[in-house]
């Protein structure tokens, strides 16, 4: 420390008294008045200590002592035991082992350190300054867009009718919770970056001192945390969800947030008397009868999915998906996700439209006119077929990249979690042939997971336990040589139809695989698209893009 006398010259004053320095330890440097000399020798009187005038100091490093040998200083460091040693150490019990002066370690440690600062300054601090601006502009977002639901929440409420207001008070209670809990989660995390920058600047300034220091035993307990502040805290991710809205005036009314939805729905009576009549079909019609034919300009048709008694969605070789009545009038059309298109699609029992990407490894859900990914394939397998079961699940036929192997599997809607696998039998075996064609699925009404599978031109039921209940290869249909399923789908009599592309027929199944008759008509040409409306039609879709409506239930 330093005093300032009257004539303003600065005197350097001992470190352990307020007198003025003369002498200075080089050992331990440390400067000295002439009565602490002895002071200082006799409290380290085990050290060495090399003594000169002030004037002839030398700056050098402080040895700490060896804690094995008195009156020895740790001189170097031994790397197998990384502990600092003294010349009879090196002698001794480090004999042989890989020993550094203590010079080159701290130079080196000194070196790591300014690259942590180094690394600190031009990384770690700019990462976390962008990101606490980032939430900033977050934050300034959701409220923006939580504004803006609030504006679509108020617009949609003028088409609803006074009654429902409580409805709406719901919506708008969800986005105040939303909100609060978005920008809370986001402000905790600013809180945090907030916290944590003056922690890294603590830790900058304490490396500063080391860097500064002479006591070699400071250098090297350093320890650095460098990994603590790696890695920003994550955000938690809270959605601000999507609002749906659906306004088909005179049919429905619907409004959707998150996992709340209203919605109000006009029944037409004729729609009601034909479910109905579905539901009075007990047994197959002697002949089978096209009520009516559909044109469309769909190429190639791969899928027909029924929506109520007189609309379907159907899709071909593009990437179109397209919703048309009975009289062939296009209603609706949705361009798909798939590169080239969607392998199969379905209908949820909330009439919400899904679709297989089998090159993105995604099965998508249509709301609101726009696709989102409902669930994504596991690594090396693509989705092929959809069915959307009684209970809500869906059930997906997947098959491996190199087409080796093929599977059925039942994913949970809400969760997205597996539920069930159908890929070998009691007995290991695979129940389904591998090759490159899709495998089409469908769900009976008594539980059974039926599939037909194209490579081995055979229909499958198998049991929610796994076990197989029959496999039909269409033989025992007199004139059939080849059997070629592709479509299929169960009705409320738990029989089976599928379509046979070749033989321009349909194959009628009991629940035990048993043959009860095919539908054949010399306008059914390669049917592909094949499902069932509410009336208990069937909606056959041909490869020339045209589809029958047949009356086969009586």
């Amino acid at each position: 420390m330093t005093t300032l006398v009257p004539e303003s010259q600065e005197v350097v004053t001992c470190d352990l008294c307020s007198k003025a320095t003369h002498q200075f330890c080089n050992d331990c440097q440390v400067g000295l008045c002439v009565d602490c000399v002895g002071h200082h020798v006799d409290k380290f009187k085990s050290l060495t200590h090399d003594m000169v005038p002030y004037d002839e100091r030398k700056s050098q490093l402080v040895l700490s002592p060896c804690p094995t040998h008195q009156g020895h200083r740790c001189e170097a460091h031994c790397q197998q035991c990384d502990v600092h040693v003294c010349v009879k150490c090196i002698l001794g019990t480090h004999k042989s082992h890989p020993v550094f002066e203590m010079a080159d370690v701290v130079q080196k440690k000194k070196e790591e350190i300014a690259k942590e600062n180094e690394h600190i300054e031009s990384v770690i601090i700019p990462k976390y300054k962008k990101e606490k601006d980032d939430s900033k502009v977050k934050i300034s977002e959701s409220e923006v867009r939580c504004a803006e639901l609030k504006k679509e929440v108020e617009s949609q409420r003028e088409l609803w009718h006074h009654e429902v207001d409580e409805i709406f008070n719901k919506v708008l209670t969800k986005i105040k919770f939303m909100t609060d809990k978005h920008i809370a989660a986001l402000k905790i995390h600013q809180s945090k970056l907030r916290s944590m920058i003056p922690n890294i600047y603590h830790t900058i300034e304490q490396n500063n001192e080391i860097l500064k220091t002479k006591h070699t035993s400071t250098v090297t307990d350093h320890k650095s945390k460098l990994h603590e502040f790696q890695e920003i805290p994550p955000v938690i991710g809270i959605t601000i969800h999507e609002l749906t809205t659906v306004t088909d005036k005179g049919r429905e009314l619907m409004i959707e947030l998150g996992d709340y939805r209203a919605s109000l729905t006009q029944m037409m009576l004729p729609n009601t008397e034909e479910d109905d009549n579905a539901e009075n079909l007990t047994e197959l019609s002697e002949k089978a009868t096209v009520l009516r034919n559909i044109a469309t300009d769909i190429k190639n048709m791969r899928g027909l999915e029924c929506v109520g008694t007189n609309e379907a969605w159907i899709n071909g070789e593009d990437k179109m998906i397209r919703r048309v009545d009975v009289e062939g009038t296009l209603k609706e059309s949705v361009t798909s996700t798939c590169p080239i298109a969607p392998n199969d699609i379905a209908v949820t029992k909330q009439g919400e439209l899904l679709y297989c990407d089998g090159r993105n490894r995604a099965v998508n859900v249509v709301k609101n006119g726009r696709s989102q990914v409902l669930l994504t394939t596991p690594l090396g397998w693509h989705p092929d077929g959809l069915c959307c079961t009684s209970s809500g699940d869906v059930l997906v036929s997947l098959g491996t990249t190199d087409f080796k192997r093929r599977k059925i599997t039942c994913y949970d809607y809400e969760s997205k979690n597996v539920k069930l696998e159908i890929e070998k039998d009691e007995d290991g075996n695979g129940i389904f042939k591998g090759g490159e064609f899709a495998l089409y699925v469908a769900e009976n009404k008594n539980g059974d997971v039926c599939a037909s599978d194209q490579n081995a031109d055979v229909v499958v039921a198998v049991s929610i336990s796994g076990r197989v209940r029959f496999r039909y290869d269409g033989l025992s249909v007199e004139g059939i040589d080849n059997f070629s399923p592709r479509q299929i789908t169960t009705d409320s009599l738990s029989q089976i139809i599928v379509t046979d592309a070749l033989n321009h027929c349909l194959h009628i199944l009991d629940s035990r695989g048993q043959m009860l008759g095919y539908i054949e008509d010399e306008s059914l040409l390669n049917p592909r698209g094949l499902s069932l409306d509410r009336a208990g039609r069937l909606w056959v879709g041909l490869s020339s893009g045209d589809i029958k409506i047949i009356q086969y239930l009586q």
